[in-house]
């Protein structure tokens, strides 16, 4: 089922303005939107046009979701940054890709409990790569860089402290002199678990 009624109201046109753009009477606009006739191909090529639409869109069909993008899924990041360097490469996990266009996106395979019970060991997150975060965001933190955790952020004037969901550990807390010297640094914000069976 074509959309020109919803279109043209869309680009606030009447049906004798439509029918004046495309030299047709008013009439036929309405029996083209009230199902009565069918729009002629090369009328309906002017239509997608006039309205600034491809002619799946002005047809009303749903366009093929784009294919996804495979990621590497990285095990433990033992060699610092870049993560490009990083050889253990586990896995592969495919993302939208609308997703891939915004940013760079790493996953991530969870070793160890300190983020149960939402993120368990052996599940995987998708990790958008940014150097800073908000306080609240889950991020994946490299300490001593070489050490790969992923924690929920607390950012304070004098450091930043790193929170399990677990309450069987501590929050870490690392001063600003500690962050830049062992240092802590901040490698993406996790946008997406993917639990593991």
């Amino acid at each position: 089922m074509h959309r020109i009624a919803e279109l043209r109201k869309q680009h606030h046109l009447s049906q004798a303005a439509l029918g004046r753009k495309l030299g047709v009477a008013q009439n036929t606009i309405c029996n083209w939107e009230n199902g009565v006739r069918e729009p002629a191909n090369e009328y309906l090529l002017r239509l997608a046009d006039i309205f600034g639409v491809s002619m799946d869109d002005l047809m009303g069909r749903q366009s093929p979701p784009s294919p996804g993008v495979w990621i590497n899924v990285l095990g433990e990041v033992a060699a610092g940054i870049p993560i490009e360097a990083v050889e253990d490469i586990i896995d592969q996990e495919e993302i939208p890709a609308e997703l891939a266009h915004q940013g760079e996106y790493f996953g991530l395979k969870i070793k160890g409990d300190s983020m149960e019970p939402k993120i368990s060991d052996g599940d995987v997150v998708i990790v958008r790569r940014q150097e800073d975060v908000e306080t609240g965001d889950i991020a994946v933190v490299l300490v001593n860089g070489n050490t790969a955790t992923v924690k929920r952020i607390k950012k304070q004037a004098d450091g930043i402290m790193l929170i399990p969901t677990n309450p069987a550990y501590e929050p870490l807390y690392y001063n600003n002199q500690e962050i830049l010297s062992l240092p802590v640094s901040i490698l993406g914000k996790v946008i997406e678990l993917r639990a593991k069976l």
